[in-house]
């Protein structure tokens, strides 16, 4: 299980943009976090050299499109944090690395850095708001925020672990500007708590709270200083006004879609005590307990048809497909790793190629400080390809050598992906059922087989 969060970083006053950079990405690569930098993986830039490359690419940016904007974010950081001694720092940022890879799509240059100095391990994730062609910037939203825990919450179903909510962190909550809609659900929400004998109560608490009832073809709503009505449909399908007579009555039920697949297809097992301490009420619950009915039957049929007759089994299963999934990640990973290296091997052989005669001009002034401050950027870029030359140890390709080696990396890459998109989704079946299948019958490792086999259809 991870907790997930999206953090912004700006600029600080009194400091230069690249200084805030440094002072970030040297926290989160910490060597005293990281056993030495043994946990620390990068895409699309260089560890060593990260806050500069990050540097380059904004002023790229600002060159290129002439937008600089006052309290501008210069990066973004991911926070992840895992539950204690349930994974290990190479799976953690096997993780990390995935989560940031398919939450930029690839677009972003970022480090992932995984801190095991606490007892929970926790990555720090920290990626360039400007994009690899320098030509546009990660735009944030607070609807980001919660795409990225669903992802990282998918990503760990995936790899056979655990999903929880998203961790609260203490000190004051951020406010967020609620919807009008949002208002009205809320307000319904909290009238069902209180168990309505039926619908007119309901619409009698909402006329009580100061909302105007319009009652004609449609039932419409609208509450103080607003100037439409609103139907009740248009809050969402548990909101119409068939799905609150249902509710109230505890016979709610969502219908499927005429255009579902055939094909299984999931509902996660609703956690009704953690509902009730939530203060759900009595109808919520009824609906919750049809609701889960329903999911394990789907969960059922799902191992019927796969002949999976045991919870041993069905462990087996999915433990061994996590396992294979994790190694498919892993060659990716391997391979993205080569594309990357030679990448940043052929931007440095290109940085060379312009940047040498200034080099030399400046070894002729006898290192001057002034032709420094005049030329910093292409010496800082210079000296960057002599120790990337210096660290790669052996001849120094071509460019058109390390076009091709990339080209065919990428077609290994290409059918690597093909065979991960069809194990994912087998993969993720048999975590989700495994995981409604504990839920379910609240899992003891003792008697949980008789209890599977007790509850699978007969063929």
């Amino acid at each position: 299980m991870a907790a997930t969060r999206l953090i912004a970083m700006h600029k600080n006053i009194g400091k230069s943009v690249g200084q805030c950079l440094a002072a970030r990405t040297d926290y989160a690569k910490d060597e005293d976090k990281t056993e030495d930098g043994k946990y620390i993986t990068a895409y699309a830039c260089d560890v060593d050299i990260v806050e500069k490359e990050f540097l380059d690419s904004r002023n790229d940016y600002i060159r290129t499109t002439g937008r600089e904007y006052k309290g501008d974010i210069i990066a973004y950081q991911i926070r992840q944090s895992f539950k204690p001694g349930e994974v290990t720092p190479e799976e953690a940022n096997a993780i990390g690395f995935e989560t940031a890879m398919r939450f930029t799509k690839g677009n972003h240059q970022f480090i992932c850095c995984t801190h095991v100095d606490k007892d929970h391990i926790h990555n720090h994730v920290i990626y360039n708001s400007v994009n690899l062609h320098c030509d546009k910037k990660f735009r944030d939203s607070w609807f980001c925020g919660i795409g990225l825990r669903r992802l990282s919450d998918m990503i760990c179903l995936e790899h056979g672990l655990s999903v929880i909510e998203p961790y609260k962190h203490k000190g004051k909550k951020p406010i967020y500007q609620k919807s009008y809609r949002q208002d009205i659900r809320d307000a319904i929400d909290k009238i069902l708590a209180g168990k309505p004998k039926n619908l007119e109560a309901l619409i009698s608490e909402l006329e009580k709270a100061g909302y105007e009832i319009k009652r004609g073809k449609h039932l419409t709503l609208r509450g103080l200083g607003r100037k439409n009505f609103v139907r009740f449909r248009s809050l969402g399908k548990e909101y119409s006004v068939e799905a609150l007579k249902n509710k109230i009555d505890g016979i709610y039920e969502i219908k499927e879609s005429k255009d579902s697949k055939e094909e299984v297809s999931f509902d996660l097992l609703v956690d009704i005590q953690e509902k009730i301490r939530q203060g759900k009420g009595i109808g919520y619950v009824r609906w919750s307990k049809k609701f889960n009915n329903k999911a394990i039957m789907k969960t059922l049929l799902f191992l019927n048809d796969k002949g999976i007759r045991s919870y041993a089994e069905l462990k087996e299963k999915a433990d061994g497909s996590a396992v294979d999934f994790r190694k498919l990640t892993d060659s990716i990973r391997a391979v993205e790793g080569k594309i990357d290296e030679l990448g940043k091997l052929r931007k440095h052989l290109i940085n060379f190629n312009k940047t040498r005669a200034i080099f030399e001009e400046y070894k002729k002034s006898h290192y001057s400080k002034k032709f420094f401050e005049a030329h910093r950027e292409e010496i800082t870029k210079c000296r960057a390809a002599k120790n990337a030359f210096n660290e790669y140890g052996q001849k120094l390709p071509s460019i058109k050598e390390l076009n091709n080696e990339i080209g065919r990396l990428m077609q290994d890459k290409k059918s690597l992906y093909r065979e991960y998109y069809l194990k994912r989704d087998n993969n993720k079946n048999l975590q989700e059922a495994k995981r409604n299948v504990e839920m379910f019958l609240q899992i003891d490792a003792k008697d949980t087989d008789k209890k599977i086999e007790k509850s699978q259809p007969s063929r």
